[in-house]
């Protein structure tokens, strides 16, 4: 099997990107797609492997999905199983999503432990305790490793999160779109992409209200779509290919990019002198003019500066003029491509900060008997240069690629698919940049 890219670096990215749809919104939309009766249809749905792998999950359980230039027709009538199967399951992450389009059509569900990136501990009690609150009945069977829930009430109630989490907001929001009964959710995540599953809810009939951080739920008994759904665009690849610019003295426009989607990485990009032009007609140009100043960050929920983004720029400040601290709040292994940037010549060391309130400050769950390394301390140097390097996780990968990109010579990446499971056509997009890449 190929997977593994040979790059040859040192070639100035050059060109426009029309961005993908947000693989984050995608997945959540054809899981939401299960609660209805009738066929659903999504555009600018990306190609890409965990977007393949859920299709091939929901087409296990009787939910047919044709995927075809970016369109997706989702017809659930033909469901006719409550279980996930333990191999898919551990490939798709938000399958756990699938708690309330299950249980609305058979009553109980059976998932497993979820997949994924393994970049930290993720904080699943949370959605189990919101499950729990407002009904369902869970309980988790330690010799399959699967959650097993029946419904025997309508969903109803209010849950407080302990913590914003962007997969729990929109778990318990599929849970209660569908009843008799009323449901409100405190201190909810605010990411965009809850922001467009909420408007395809409410567009076929669902009655979803947004104050802030609380969400208002008044269940109903059916959703219907009157017009497609076109998917939000992908803010984690509008910043990879942002950061693509500035690794490697490029210029690269954005041509469909909604700036506001991206705030948090421009504010910064500015503070570190990095060339931006936001266009009139939509869509944002990023483009080198000098090495970036050393600019630190500090990881947070949005609209805070996004985990998703923060190993791109650890890339960015490896180059940078002086010394940078990064310092990782909301996952527990997201730092582990600095071990890679290392053999290509980054000046990076990983420390623990000392702080006051550790457990108020970090979003998994923090355990003061535990030893972390949630930091890095970055020391700019002029070049990278070219080396081996493996991929760890999906926006761990899409760095190592970006490093290599931007350095002179030949490198090769080991681990493609993990960053083709979030990445459409990477390999085109790259290329008809001006870059060398092939799959070997």
């Amino acid at each position: 099997m190929h997977d593994s890219y040979t790059i040859i670096g040192g070639k100035p990215l050059k060109g426009e990107v029309t961005l993908a749809g947000a693989k984050n919104a995608s997945i959540k939309l054809m899981i939401a797609s299960v609660l209805f009766d009738d066929p659903v249809v999504l555009h600018r749905v990306p190609a890409n492997r965990d977007n393949s792998e859920l299709i091939h999950l929901l087409s296990e359980i009787g939910v047919s999905v044709k995927l075809e230039n970016n369109s997706a027709t989702i017809n659930p009538g033909g469901i006719s199983n409550h279980e996930i199967s333990l191999l898919h399951g551990s490939k798709v992450r938000s399958s756990f999503l699938l708690f309330g389009p299950l249980l609305r059509r058979f009553g109980k569900a059976h998932i497993p432990n979820p997949g994924g990136c393994r970049i930290g501990a993720r904080p699943i009690e949370r959605i189990i305790e919101g499950i729990r609150t407002l009904g369902v009945a869970v309980t988790y069977n330690h010799d399959t490793g699967y959650y097993e829930a029946i419904k025997a009430k309508p969903i109803i109630g209010t849950y407080t999160f302990e913590k914003p989490t962007h997969t729990g907001t929109e778990a318990l929001i599929l849970l209660a779109v569908c009843g008799s009964a009323e449901v409100t959710l405190h201190n909810c995540a605010l990411e965009p992409e809850i922001d467009d599953l909420i408007m395809f809810l409410n567009n076929a009939g669902a009655k979803i209200k947004r104050e802030g951080k609380s969400i208002h739920i008044v269940g109903v008994e059916k959703l219907a779509q009157s017009t497609p759904h076109t998917v939000v665009v992908d803010r984690n690849e509008a910043v990879t290919y942002a950061a693509m610019a500035y690794a490697t003295r490029g210029d690269i426009t954005l041509t469909n990019l909604n700036t506001n989607l991206v705030t948090a990485f421009i504010e910064k990009i500015r503070e570190a002198g990095g060339g931006i032009e936001l266009l009139n007609d939509g869509g944002a140009r990023f483009y080198y003019t000098a090495r970036l100043r050393a600019t630190d960050v500090l990881t947070s929920p949005h609209p805070g500066y996004m985990t998703d983004w923060q190993p791109q720029w650890g890339l960015l400040m490896a180059t940078a003029n002086g010394t940078s601290i990064i310092h990782e709040t909301m996952l527990e292994s997201r730092l582990n491509y600095v071990q890679e940037l290392k053999k290509v010549g980054a000046n990076m060391d990983l420390f623990q900060p000392q702080i006051d309130n550790p457990e108020t400050l970090y979003q998994f769950n923090y355990d003061p008997h535990k030893q972390y390394t949630q930091a890095v301390r970055i020391h700019g140097v002029e070049r990278l240069h070219n080396g081996v390097m493996t991929v760890h996780d999906l926006r761990a990968g899409a760095v190592v690629v970006m490093a290599a990109l931007s350095a002179e010579g030949e490198s090769v990446v080991h681990g493609a698919s993990q960053v083709e499971r979030g990445y459409e056509h990477i390999l085109m997009k790259v290329n008809a940049l001006g870059g060398l890449m092939q799959k070997s």
